[in-house]
């Protein structure tokens, strides 16, 4: 048990599959997993295990755990689950904010590296730049996973933001969208960093749900929602044979 997680040992599994939203988290547990068991309410920061089957038949023990918004909740989440209950892989299933006009809602994103604007990684590495990225094995599955499926699909860099609203520089999406970043949110730069770190496996799945510079967006019921895609090649990179 932790400040924020009040699990049992053992009631986690090695994989957890990791949205911000921790009724993103329920939906999963209730239509995805079977068996599921909730083992964490605290701050209502929902987190359940339970067995998912995959195409080929085998049944796999999987979590899913809220992460809340931002790096600085993501990081309190993922160093207990790293660091208390052993967890090896921690998969984000989330939403973003397309950068670039040919991305619409409803599109994958893999993240093959995250920036970002926090300070977080110069308070880290004493002012340097730090590149945090996937594991190369999930991300590799993870692409040929969606390519099997044909599904429409941006792989590239995401920037990890701070500030969800910021009116101070409305405009500054654009010099990231320049420089071919793919879209915005605001954990993936953070997860990369202390999987990394801490010798696990992190990947970020993400759909989008709101495009920048059309301003295409989602419901906020189909944020909830929007995770059986996400989900399903977030299992097929993991136990990738």
């Amino acid at each position: 048990m932790t400040p924020h997680i009040e699990a049992e040992p053992g009631q986690i599994a090695d994989l957890v599959l990791f949205p911000g939203d921790p009724l993103r988290a329920k939906r999963i547990a209730e239509e995805i997993l079977e068996e599921a068991v909730p083992y964490n309410t605290v701050r209502n920061m929902l987190g359940f295990t339970g067995m998912a089957t995959l195409p080929d038949g085998r049944r796999v023990r999987v979590s899913v755990q809220g992460s809340g918004m931002g790096m600085p909740s993501l990081s309190i989440y993922a160093n207990e689950l790293f660091d208390r209950f052993g967890v090896q892989t921690l998969i984000r299933v989330g939403t973003c904010g397309a950068l670039q006009e040919h991305l619409h809602s409803g599109d994958l994103v893999i993240a093959q590296g995250g920036s970002s604007d926090s300070n977080l990684n110069r308070r880290r590495f004493k002012g340097l730049d730090f590149a945090p990225l996937p594991d190369p094995n999930l991300f590799v599955s993870a692409v040929l996973a969606v390519r099997e499926r044909g599904w429409q699909t941006a792989i590239g860099n995401v920037l990890s933001t701070d500030l969800f609203y910021q009116d101070h520089a409305p405009e500054e999406w654009k010099m990231w969208a320049e420089a071919g970043v793919l879209a915005v949110e605001m954990e993936t730069a953070e997860l990369y960093t202390l999987a990394t770190l801490k010798g696990r496996r992190a990947l970020s799945v993400l759909t989008v749900s709101d495009v920048i510079p059309t301003r295409e967006s989602m419901s906020a019921e189909q944020r909830e929602t929007c995770y059986g895609r996400m989900v399903e090649i977030a299992l097929a990179s993991a136990f990738a044979t």
